[in-house]
């Protein structure tokens, strides 16, 4: 068999056959028909390629096999009517582990009444001065709280800390040399009127527990976590506060905190208290190269209790956080479409919006020939 007779078999399976140039015919609804069909392909292309490009998070579920591990919560609060001196930080968790009064990575910025802040450099080098004049190497007294841990109290936090692992309020600073000499009482009354911002970030047991903001310094007496509050009396305490970020471990694309920007204004008539019960679902979230960063989101309800202390009511005005676990963690990550799932999907939109286009210019094509022949043949009126 010699080529060309190979040749003319093979073109018996040309599904593509051809007609010359001189019966082509090329019609103004054709070019119309034509562009629109090369728009919509356009779009569908550029709607497609982004498509390709983004990324898409799948989530799973899973149970939570983690064990004695940590969990950092950032907290941001606004509190535009508490100093700052009145207010103090206390973590406690279901497994009996307390942080009173934390300070450590917890900052506060002192407010003026119109939200400004508060230039408090001038004390803090008065009371670094203070502390450069003092014998580094004195013991001075803790007031009848020495222990074994701790004989020496040499600031007023030192021996308030002391009283606090004996269980005892210091209701009282007048007579505490320490605490004169750095104007603890002194810098508590010229606070008053102030607003505070509280903001920072603390370690807790991966369990469920609670912290909290209050007035008063806390302590632990028989077994009952005590606030302080005798020293100011019977005042109501105005707990008007801003939550402008919370969060239970970092950050990933497309995190809802329900609790940002949140805000309460307290304009009862005695103090309040409000509490968050909070949901914790631990996440996972793994990126498109791999990385995986272990964190959590959650939900929330809230309460809001007034107290008038004047009627009798008793209970801890503040601002109250508590929250739990979920047994199921969240595994969201990240996916992108192959080349070739995204080659099919653009093969297909050339192919069905041609192939279209053929079908709807044809029908006009021929849909106006027959016009054209009975205009021509007198039988249209």
């Amino acid at each position: 068999m010699s080529s060309t007779d190979l040749f003319s078999k093979l073109r018996k399976f040309d599904a593509y056959p051809k007609t010359l140039e001189d019966f082509r015919i090329k019609t103004f609804t054709g070019a119309a028909v034509s562009i629109t069909a090369g728009a919509i392909i356009t779009f569908l292309f550029i709607s497609e390629l982004n498509y390709f490009i983004s990324t898409e998070v799948q989530p799973e579920l899973f149970v939570d096999t983690s064990r004695n591990e940590k969990m950092r919560i950032n907290v941001d609060i606004v509190f535009p009517e508490m100093p700052c001196a009145w207010i103090h930080l206390d973590v406690m968790d279901v497994s009996g582990e307390q942080q009173l009064d934390v300070e450590h990575n917890i900052y506060k910025k002192r407010l003026n009444e119109d939200g400004s802040e508060v230039d408090d450099s001038h004390e803090q080098a008065k009371l670094g001065q203070i502390e450069h004049d003092l014998d580094p190497d004195r013991c001075e007294s803790c007031y009848g709280a020495e222990s074994s841990e701790k004989k020496c109290c040499n600031t007023c936090k030192d021996v308030r800390e002391a009283y606090q692992k004996k269980g005892w309020a210091l209701t009282d600073t007048n007579g505490i040399v320490q605490c004169e000499r750095e104007g603890w009482k002194d810098k508590a009354q010229e606070q008053e009127g102030e607003g505070c911002t509280l903001y920072g970030f603390i370690e807790v047991n991966k369990v469920s527990g609670n912290f909290h903001l209050a007035p008063g310094k806390s302590f632990q007496q028989h077994s009952v976590h005590i606030h302080d509050l005798q020293s100011f009396g019977r005042r109501s305490f105005n707990m008007t506060h801003t939550i402008r970020r919370l969060t239970f471990g970092h950050e990933y694309p497309g995190l809802v905190n329900p609790l940002d920007d949140h805000t309460q204004v307290s304009n009862d008539e005695g103090s309040a208290m409000y509490q968050y019960f909070i949901k914790v679902v631990p996440t996972k979230y793994t990126k498109l190269s791999g990385m995986e960063l272990k964190t959590n989101q959650y939900s929330v309800t809230s309460h809001k209790r007034v107290m008038n202390h004047a009627l009798g009511e008793s209970g801890l005005p503040g601002v109250f956080f508590m929250f739990e676990l979920s047994p199921i963690v969240v595994q969201l990550t990240e996916t992108r479409r192959s080349l070739a799932h995204f080659l099919t999907s653009l093969c297909a939109i050339i192919g069905g919006v041609f192939t279209v286009a053929g079908m709807i210019d044809s029908v006009i094509f021929h849909s106006l020939r027959s016009w054209q022949k009975k205009n021509e043949l007198g039988k249209l009126g």
